[in-house]
């Protein structure tokens, strides 16, 4: 694993599901080289944890800010978070929690 690797998790409000937004994520993470993944939230929020360099994932930030074309965003929360090695390689959407 490379040291200069950070992960974080993104939590995003607003108009943001059944919009496409997972589906566009996962595209911007791959497009950006992250690894991680996306998923719908119970409250109505989508949560992404993304690992890559922080310039990498301040992009993502950016990404998620905007959104997908039908999708609403209010605003994105970020915190710092472990790496986990389970999601290490390839970025994918996981069931809602």
């Amino acid at each position: 694993m490379d040291s200069t690797k950070k992960a974080a998790r993104f939590f995003v409000t607003g108009l943001v599901q059944g919009v496409g937004f997972r589906f566009f994520a996962v595209a911007e993470a791959e497009r950006l080289g992250l690894s991680g993944y996306v998923r719908n939230r119970r409250d109505g929020r989508v949560e992404a944890y993304a690992v890559g360099a922080p310039e990498q994932l301040a992009q993502f930030r950016a990404r998620l800010e905007k959104g997908p074309r039908l999708s609403s965003v209010r605003s994105v929360a970020e915190e710092p978070a472990d790496i986990d090695s389970q999601y290490t390689s390839g970025f994918v959407t996981t069931p809602t929690f």
